[in-house]
C-alpha cells in the first residue's frame, strides 16, 4: 500500500528528543498550560541546588559535630530540613551509620525511591533491575563489583527505600582526617558512599 494512503496519524513532533521537548514546551506555553518561569526554577533547582554535594555536607558535619550527629541519627528529616534540604523525595529521611561491625547499603526494590534533596537524581544503575534484585541476595558480590571488599566480620545490612522512608548512609570517617574542616571533609564523601556501594575517600585519594 502506498505510504500516503494509510490513515494512521503521523507524529508532528521532531525526532530529536531535545527538539521534541522544546516543541512541547512551546506549545504548552502558548496554551498557557505551563509557566516558563516555573520551568526555569525547576531546571535551576536540579542543576544547581540539589545533588550529592548536599549529602556530603551533612556527612561532613556529622563527622565534625557530635551534637549534630546525635540529632541526625535521632531525626534526620528534621535535621536536614534545618539545613534547607527538603522537598520532594526528601520528606522522610533516616540516617544509618557505617561502623566496623556493620556496613549499610540502600536499594529500592520496587522502583527507585531516592533522597533527591540530598543526593540528586539517582544513577542509572540504582534504577536497574539487576541492582535492585541482586543487592538483597548477594550484597557482598555487588559491593565487590563496585570495588569494595569488606572484612568478613563486617555485617552487611541492606535497607529497602519506599515512598515513605528514604535512607542516607553515613560512611565511616577516613583515617588521617584529624584537623580537616567540614569543607575539606565533604570533598571525601562520594555519592556512592552515601548509598553504601562505596566508601569515603581517604585524603589525597580521587574518585
Amino acid at each position: 500500500m502506498p505510504h500516503d494512503l494509510h490513515d494512521h496519524p503521523h507524529a508532528l513532533l521532531p525526532p530529536d528528543p531535545a527538539l521534541r521537548v522544546k516543541a512541547l514546551e512551546t506549545i504548552l506555553t502558548r496554551k498557557k498550560l505551563i509557566d516558563p518561569a516555573a520551568l526555569d526554577e525547576i531546571i535551576d533547582t536540579y542543576q544547581n541546588r540539589i545533588g550529592p554535594q548536599n549529602g556530603a555536607r551533612v556527612v561532613a558535619k556529622a563527622w565534625s559535630d557530635p551534637g549534630f550527629h546525635a540529632a541526625l541519627m535521632q531525626d534526620a528529616t528534621a535535621v536536614v530540613a534545618e539545613l534547607g534540604y527538603f522537598g520532594r523525595q526528601g520528606e522522610h529521611m533516616v540516617a544509618v551509620q557505617n561502623t566496623h561491625a556493620r556496613h549499610n547499603m540502600v536499594v529500592c526494590t520496587l522502583c527507585s525511591c531516592y533522597p533527591w534533596p540530598l543526593l540528586g537524581i539517582p544513577p542509572g544503575w540504582y534504577k536497574s533491575d539487576a541492582y535492585r534484585a541482586r543487592v538483597v541476595r548477594e550484597p557482598r558480590k555487588v559491593l565487590a563489583e563496585f570495588g569494595v571488599t569488606l572484612p568478613k566480620e563486617t555485617a552487611v545490612r541492606v535497607w529497602d527505600s519506599t515512598a515513605e522512608v528514604r535512607y542516607l548512609v553515613i560512611p565511616m570517617r577516613p583515617a588521617g582526617t584529624d584537623g580537616m574542616d567540614e569543607a575539606e571533609l565533604a570533598q571525601l564523601v562520594t555519592r556512592d558512599s552515601m548509598i553504601g556501594t562505596g566508601l569515603a575517600l581517604t585524603p589525597g585519594e580521587t574518585p
